[in-house]
């Protein structure tokens, strides 16, 4: 064995020990090493569980980690990269005697007598992340295994993070055929192979009956977490339980198993899945359950292990899964959107207060019929009739003016519950669009209607028809005759005409998710000012402007031509299905990533079956606002403006 000694940043010693030229069964692992591994331990050890959720620098947790372990000596185990997590913990969390880390290649290294020599005077040991693979592969059924359930039953502290993390439970996801998993796919075949659901490694008693899960929130593994469990409880014929950690959380587990969650971000906690799941699973065959309970832990609760109790709990949420869709119950929800491109320059305190009291009376409108017990449809259909006779925004009441002084209105509507829409476009005289597309949508065998021939369904259908003039305000006039007059410029000075993004911009929009897990879109709006030749943007279209299906609903405010391009509206709730992304993840990505990337702007609103929300958009503001089952509406005009988490 060859040893090297040098110096790492700060003037720390680090040694790293290289095994070269030596047989298999005498492979050492690299080592590094911080500090005075022969100094005396400053303080008390005591028991305890540190439970991270992968998120970084969640500096007080780990502070407490310390703490339990007397400040004293650390070992870190890892399976890739090098010391670095032990320089974060010697050098910037400071206040321990030592960190020496240690990081395995093979599983011949989990008998190593230097190993298990740092184990042994360890007091505290810390699980890195990294491939939980590897970290069943090299240690269960290990000295190092060994070393871990000796060193909890002798009063010392165990941590870990993200991958070591997973690892602690009785029952644990192994992510054994190197991939990982997400939640639609977890879902579709709870008791199939890609589940890899393992066991058998760590026997720690306070964790006993629980299987762990990290990058909750953030990587949307509600799912997977529940499909997890159903397996586990297959394999151990008794009900368990899932714990899910956030990301910017961490769970410190006391020794008598009362813990607290710290959080490094507003809303950050830990998610238990109560099991004991009812309905038995089949292979091959996705998850259908009529109900999981979920307790979220937040900074103010208790959690008890390995009971799963909660005191002062977050939140109690209900789902459904429905041929293996995770699905919020008993938790009606609401989002709007007035339209994205509000500019502060343009508005007085005024227009900013009436289109706060417009958004409220949207939500409380919509929430009403959620209250009742109607279908998301209802709530939608609800929320978008009073934006469209408000005049603050362009649709209905509302409506710009296109280049011949008239206005053309557009709107649409989707069932997810059924894959029913419905749309309309170049209407001039439909007082509430909203109503013709979801009579389009009900009462014909057609998706889309366009101008005299929807206005004469309309008429049949009884959807209530007013004279043009209803929809002249003096304001959008105004619009039009700037715009008529900087076209006229433009065309004198020979030059052309460049619209600013906003000017494709005004939509109105909802989303509901109904008492029974389901959802439903609508998109409605006047197009643009001094548009010509029967211009129609995203809103009426299918996938591009609004969308719902079982677990995600959209609709869109923006350059309606960009949004068209990129599917928009399908494109975020196709992340969703396929790719496993959460509703927040999709939606930005789309919004503002790729179609800035394309050269357009905008906004949108998404809604997941779970209760899952998201607002991205990339200009100065944007109406929007959300109400849940409180009846409480909360609105936002500005990027700054806060809207509180659900």
């Amino acid at each position: 064995m060859v040893s090297v000694f040098g110096m790492l940043r700060r003037g720390a010693v680090c040694v790293v020990a290289l095994a070269l030229s030596l047989p298999a069964f005498a492979a050492t692992p690299a080592h590094y090493v911080l500090g005075d591994t022969a100094a005396k331990t400053p303080g008390q050890v005591q028991p305890g569980l540190l439970l991270m959720g992968g998120g970084d620098r969640n500096f007080d947790a780990m502070r407490w980690f310390m703490k339990k372990a007397g400040n004293g000596h650390i070992v870190v185990l890892r399976a890739s990269q090098a010391g670095e997590i032990g320089e974060e913990f010697f050098n910037e969390v400071g206040g321990i005697a030592s960190v020496e880390t240690w990081v395995f290649s093979d599983r011949e290294s989990a008998s190593d007598p230097a190993v298990l020599r740092s184990l042994k005077r360890a007091d505290g040991i810390f699980l890195a992340g990294g491939d939980q693979s590897r970290y069943v592969r090299y240690w269960r059924g290990t000295p190092v295994g060994e070393a871990l359930d000796a060193h909890v039953r002798a009063g010392k502290p165990l941590g870990g993070t993200s991958a070591g993390l997973a690892m602690q439970g009785e029952y644990l996801y192994g992510a054994m055929d190197g991939g990982s998993q997400i939640s639609p796919r977890a879902l579709a075949d709870p008791l199939g192979p890609d589940n890899t659901i393992e066991t058998g490694f760590l026997q720690l008693a306070l964790l006993k009956g629980v299987l762990t899960d990290t990058h909750f929130s953030e990587r949307n593994r509600l799912g997977r977490l529940i499909a997890f469990v159903a397996k586990a409880e297959s394999m151990a014929g008794r009900p368990l339980l899932g714990l899910g950690v956030d990301e910017d959380a961490a769970v410190a587990v006391e020794g008598d198993g009362t813990a607290r969650v710290y959080a490094t971000a507003p809303g950050a906690g830990a998610t238990v899945v109560k099991g004991g799941f009812a309905q038995k699973q089949v292979e091959d065959e996705p998850m259908n359950l009529e109900r999981v309970d979920t307790v979220i832990a937040g900074v103010d609760s208790v959690l008890h292990l390995p009971s799963g109790r909660v005191d002062k709990p977050a939140a109690e949420r209900r789902y459904a899964v429905r041929n293996g869709v995770l699905a919020a119950l008993d938790s009606p929800l609401l989002v709007i959107h007035g339209g994205a491109g509000v500019e502060r320059a343009g508005m007085t305190p005024a227009d900013e207060d009436a289109a706060r009291k417009a958004l409220e009376a949207a939500l409380r409108a919509g929430h009403a019929q959620l209250k009742a017990g109607k279908p998301a449809l209802d709530a939608v259909t609800a929320a978008i009739t009073v934006l469209e006779d408000a005049p603050q925004f362009n649709a209905g009441r509302g409506a710009v003016f296109t280049h011949d002084g008239k206005n053309e209105l557009d709107s649409s509507i989707m069932d997810g519950a059924t894959g029913k829409a419905g749309a309309v476009a170049g209407v001039h005289r439909v007082k509430n669009p909203i109503t013709l597309a979801r009579a389009v949508m009900e009462k014909s065998r057609h998706v889309m209607m366009v101008g005299g021939g929807a206005e004469a369904f309309a008429k049949e259908q009884g959807v209530t028809l007013v004279d043009p003039s209803y929809f002249r305000t003096e304001k959008r006039w105004q619009q039009l005759q700037d715009a008529l007059k900087e076209e006229k410029q433009a065309q004198a000075s020979n030059t052309p005409l460049e619209l600013p993004g906003k000017a494709y911009f005004g939509t109105v929009g909802a989303l509901a998710l109904d008492a029974k897990g389901q959802l439903a879109a609508g998109t409605s709006t006047g197009g643009m000012t001094n548009k010509r030749y029967g211009r129609v943007g995203d809103s009426p279209i299918i996938g591009a402007g609004t969308w719902a299906d079982d677990r995600c609903a959209f609709s869109g405010t923006g350059w309606g031509e960009y949004y068209i391009r990129a599917s928009a509206a399908h494109e975020v709730c196709a992340r969703v299905r396929l790719a496993g992304y959460g509703i927040a993840r999709a939606a930005e990505g789309v919004i503002n990533r790729d179609i800035p990337k394309a050269g357009g702007d905008g906004g949108a609103i998404a809604l997941g079956a779970d209760g899952s929300m998201a607002f991205p958009f990339n200009t100065e503001g944007m109406y929007r606002g959300w109400i849940g089952a409180d009846g409480v509406p909360h609105v936002a005009i500005y990027k700054e403006d806060a809207l509180p988490a659900r």
